[in-house]
């Protein structure tokens, strides 16, 4: 049993109550600066600072890290109304204790390691408040800022570049704003915002960025995984379709890493008809074992900031990266070494 005493709201104590084999108490803690509770297990103590959040996402995660790194001596515990997977993950790795209202809890402290998985929403959590998420349009504009970090860039600029209402480009910097992610100099029409916390922001958009994807899948006899890339590269490129390469097959020309490319996944444009993009292709249409998936959302943002590699068309490194994490073939570690390689943050 682990027992947490000390002066804590009403909402992180009832938070900090439903969760198993903690034993939470009111009590006065020592008159120290900076300490708001003490954490006691098989006779030690530890005093904690405790700070209450409604909500934890990858952006809030980072600022707590650096909140933890000006705290120094005293350890970190965060009670959270509700937590990202994201989010956890890079508080876990930072040592930082975190419990929710969904049931997650991982503390670690000299001597203890206590940690729960959570099952759903536990009683008297509210809804996540509506806000901007980074998917779609928003995506394209938070990937402009990280493909332009060294910018600071007005509303209009942005907007312009980006081919994204300017009122959608404000409410997004608004909201990086309050994340910490992005910071705002002068006043008016000529306020101009800069990317403060890179890492935080390609989080942020990896957590969020979840696309409505229609997938059609197809077989193309090839010799080799790069002849089957140049080949239906090249015959999309030939017939006016607009595409580009993402997942590992996209990693081999930007990244090199040693695993096989068994499945070559391309975006191409929304209003391309399946069975004449495999015709395009050169590829039949098949039911299972394909060796292409071709990827298509509701619009062409997926194609936004493509590059071109080697002669074939590649989505942006931001982008490969977020779909890389999402390929249940070993894409957290191919897109773990895109990000170190290629993307350096």
């Amino acid at each position: 049993m682990v027992n947490i005493a000390g002066q804590l709201e009403a909402e992180a104590l009832r938070i900090l109550r439903e969760i198993p084999g903690l034993d939470v108490a009111i009590e006065k803690t020592p008159r120290k600066p900076g300490v708001d509770a003490i954490v006691r297990f098989t006779g030690k103590q530890t005093p904690v600072a405790v700070e209450f959040k409604r909500r934890v996402n990858a952006a809030t995660a980072w600022d707590l890290v650096q909140t933890a790194k000006a705290r120094r001596r005293t350890p970190l515990l965060i009670v959270a109304g509700e937590t990202t997977a994201e989010a956890r993950g890079i508080l876990e790795t930072h040592r930082i204790a975190i419990v929710d209202g969904l049931g997650n809890a991982h503390i670690e402290l000299p001597g203890l390691l206590f940690h729960l998985e959570g099952r759903g929403r536990v009683r008297g959590v509210g809804a996540t408040p509506a806000r901007t998420r980074l998917r779609g349009k928003a995506g394209i504009v938070a990937q402009a800022l990280l493909l332009r970090l060294e910018r600071a860039w007005q509303i209009k600029d942005l907007a312009d570049y980006t081919k994204v209402s300017a009122a959608l480009v404000h409410r997004i910097l608004t909201r990086l704003e309050n994340e910490k992610i992005v910071a705002a100099e002068g006043a008016g029409p000529k306020r101009l915002r800069r990317v403060l916390n890179r890492t935080a922001l390609l989080d942020l958009w990896a957590e969020e960025s979840v696309e409505r994807t229609t997938r059609t899948l197809a077989y193309r006899l090839s010799q080799t995984p790069t002849q089957l890339i140049n080949d239906v590269a090249g015959n999309l490129g030939r017939g006016g379709v607009d595409y580009a390469l993402t997942g590992a097959a996209a990693a081999s020309l930007v990244a090199p890493f040693t695993t096989a490319i068994p499945i070559i996944h391309a975006w191409v444009e929304a209003k391309a008809a399946p069975s004449e993009l495999c015709e395009t292709a050169g590829a039949d249409p098949v039911t299972e074992g394909p060796n292409v998936v071709f990827l298509q959302g509701k619009d062409n943002a997926p194609l936004a900031f493509r590059e071109e590699v080697k002669r074939v068309w590649v989505a942006n490194r931001f982008r490969v990266y977020v779909d890389l994490r999402q390929d249940p073939r070993r894409g957290r570690e191919q897109a773990e070494h895109l990000r170190r390689e290629v993307i350096g943050f």
